[in-house]
């Protein structure tokens, strides 16, 4: 049975997310026709609101360990993806990634007019080989503009102890960019589960993890990149929240 007072806090949250949103897009619309770097900080600003009132009503925040494991350039992020707690924290804690999208999120009005004009990445679900030679053009130009590239390899949200394999896109990335891939492990699956309302107080914990330097084959590449988010996933799912 759901704790009423857990219920409480995060319908408190939801409301507040909701309204809050609406305001900062409606009165921040106008920002959609200045210079990407405007919509970028507009965003950071939205983001902070909504993990400060999550922090707030919920008492969810997060630590992060790892950091000194990114390189000092361009490389792939390639994140366990358990919760839309780091599709939200990730536009902060990562400096202007280019952040792979589904195409239709960016239809949403405002919101993912946002998204677009952040300049992230947008992939069509089931057009295949098309879909994968657009992502690797898109990240190409991300790169050569000194920006990162975030993805999620199973390319959608996964919840805590379920396993789903990691999608090709990440190899693709790898071998065509030639740049580090950073795995990163994280438990945010505890405290914001997927397709769930309430939400747990806590701290998200996230985990950068040393990069898998470029020239491995597919295979190799990606046994390797599975076993290092994988085994410190189930590391972190098994700490107590």
């Amino acid at each position: 049975m759901t704790d009423p007072v857990l219920w409480l806090r995060s319908l408190f949250f939801n409301v507040g997310w909701y309204a809050g949103s609406a305001v900062i897009a409606i009165l921040g619309a106008p920002i959609l026709l200045l210079p990407r770097r405007a919509v970028v900080a507009w965003s950071r600003f939205w983001i902070r609101f909504v993990l400060w009132w999550l922090r707030l009503t919920v008492g969810l925040t997060h630590r992060v360990s790892g950091r000194e494991n990114l390189p000092p350039g361009p490389c792939i992020i390639a994140s366990k993806h358990q919760s839309s707690w780091e599709t939200m924290a990730y536009t902060v804690l990562f400096d202007d990634a280019a952040i792979v999208l589904k195409r239709e999120l960016v239809w949403i009005p405002i919101v993912g007019w946002a998204m677009a004009r952040a300049g992230n990445i947008t992939v069509a679900r089931g057009d295949g080989s098309r879909a994968l030679r657009g992502l690797v053009r898109q990240a190409q130009a991300r790169i050569e503009a000194g920006r990162s590239i975030l993805i999620f390899p199973e390319g959608t949200r996964v919840a805590v102890g379920a396993e789903r394999p990691y999608q090709v896109g990440v190899a693709a990335l790898y071998r065509q960019l030639d740049v580090p891939v950073v795995p990163v492990a994280l438990n945010s699956g505890l405290f914001w589960p997927r397709r769930k309302f309430v939400k747990r107080p806590g701290a998200v914990s996230m985990e950068i993890l040393p990069p898998i330097p470029p020239g491995l084959k597919r295979d190799e590449f990606m046994k390797v990149l599975r076993e290092r988010i994988e085994g410190a996933t189930t590391r972190l799912v098994g700490l107590q929240p």
